[in-house]
């Protein structure tokens, strides 16, 4: 790094007592804060404070939010456990802390059911729920340059074993990406992918480029780094290095595709982070965006506005809106999905076309990508209208399907079907069905509901 940069301090739990922009919050906000920070891993850096944070407005600043634990993301009760074993061993507050965390769905939408199988045995730090994309977790980016306070990974940076999901060093995963012909996207991912150095990120991306892999089209990159460490890009020790891998991608015919993590305006308003932004294009990847919509941070129509029409004018594209998954302080950061739903059509309603790119909101559940599309009224009762973007079946995709309006629910597991009691069409059991084929009958599965005794050609 050169001379007079500044280099990246991270900022944990221990640390807080050194932050002097804090000093301004009572006392007793900040015991609660540790106390969240217990349950949450906490992790940020000298950026994120010297930068991102209006200081005047925290602990309401939405930056801060985003980033640093707050007493409510903790409900009552949990802060009173807590507070009964402050004096206790430390044995005693670990069990405590770990039952607290195990009461959060540490692991939602099903993750682990994604991981794939090779000779019959898993493959460590690979998820495959849909056809075409591979998730590959490097072990060496199993963290980030700061923590967010919603992440539905926070198992990940929390020491449970179980509850990790990272690349051993048997290479095992490329094996399996290697046979599967199917498999056109491969995305990196954490943590943040981009904590690793140049030497380490090339070992996961060069071999796509060679021989065995002529499959793979796109390589994307999921990552946080743009906007809580954008001097990644600019004056890290190997930040030409990683510029030039990028290019490496682009000149080998693939795309690549930064999906970057984008949750409020004002992580796009820096020098440096716009400077990033060029410096990634200037190699030829396409950076895409994406957010949660989240209560405190960027419920707000204007928010969101704001949000894509800056990443506009950067040359971004706004990819997906999502719903915040249900897990960890979920009842801090939900926003009901009828309650986003209208934040999501007066935005789009209300800017550029080209803003129009972003899908959703939509729900990543054990099923697939769920979007709400919408309401309507069938036989006089209001019902929301959901989708598919992406499916574990790919038959489902752009299927509508109907649930009963129910402006509180906040996730797919709070809904009920609107014509079958049993359950939407995707829950239902697989069912043995006759099949017809040149006049001889052939077993087989189908989704209950999803068509009838068929004659194949």
């Amino acid at each position: 790094m050169q001379t007079g940069h500044p280099r990246i301090q991270m900022i944990h739990l221990n640390g807080l007592d050194r932050i002097p922009q804090l000093k301004l919050l009572p006392a007793r906000f900040i015991r609660q804060m540790k106390r969240v920070g217990q349950v949450f891993p906490f992790m940020t850096n000298n950026y994120v404070v010297n930068e991102l944070i209006d200081w005047s407005h925290v602990p309401d600043d939405p930056i801060f939010r985003l980033n640093f634990p707050h007493p409510d993301m903790l409900l009552p009760f949990n802060h009173k456990l807590l507070k009964s074993v402050e004096h206790a061993g430390e044995e005693v507050k670990r069990a405590m802390v770990h039952q607290i965390r195990m009461s959060l769905n540490p692991h939602p939408a099903g993750q682990k059911d994604n991981v794939p199988r090779l000779n019959d045995e898993p493959v460590k730090g690979l998820q495959h729920k849909y056809k075409e994309t591979v998730l590959v977790f490097p072990s060496q980016g199993q963290v980030c340059h700061a923590y967010c306070t919603f992440c539905f990974r926070w198992p990940q940076f929390i020491g449970i074993n179980d509850l990790k999901f990272a690349t051993n060093h048997s290479l095992r995963w490329q094996e399996y990406i290697r046979e599967h012909k199917e498999i056109t996207d491969i995305l990196l991912t954490g943590g943040d992918p981009m904590v690793m150095s140049h030497s380490l990120l090339k070992h996961y991306i060069e071999p796509f480029l060679g021989a065995g892999f002529e499959h793979i089209q796109t390589i994307r990159i999921g990552s946080k780094s743009l906007a809580y460490w954008p001097l990644r890009y600019l004056t890290d020790a190997d930040s030409g290095d990683i510029l030039r891998l990028f290019e490496k991608v682009v000149k080998a015919k693939k795309h690549l595709a930064f999906q970057a993590h984008f949750s409020h305006f004002r992580e796009l308003q820096t020098s440096p982070v716009r400077k990033a932004i060029k410096a990634i294009q200037s190699t030829g990847a396409i950076i895409r965006s994406q957010t949660p919509i989240l209560n405190h941070i960027n419920n707000d129509p204007e928010i969101l506005a704001e949000l894509w029409n800056n990443q506009l004018r950067l040359g971004i594209i706004p990819y997906y809106l999502f719903i915040a998954r249900n897990t960890g302080a979920h009842h801090y950061f939900a926003v009901p999905l009828a309650r986003a739903y209208a934040i999501f059509n007066e935005v789009i309603s209300n800017i550029s076309g080209l803003c129009k790119t972003v899908r959703g909101p939509s729900m990543s559940t054990r099923q697939g990508k769920v979007k709400v599309d919408g309401t309507t009224r069938i036989q006089g009762s209001k019902v929301f209208i959901l989708s598919f973007l992406e499916a574990r079946h790919p038959e489902w995709i752009n299927r509508p399907f109907f649930a009963k309006y129910d402006e509180n629910a906040t996730w797919l597991d709070e809904l009920e079907p609107v014509f079958d009691e049993t359950g939407f069409f995707f829950e239902r059991k697989p069912q043995r069905i006759k099949f017809v084929y040149k006049g001889k009958r052939l077993s087989g599965d189908l989704r209950a509901g999803s068509g009838e005794q068929k004659t194949v050609q």
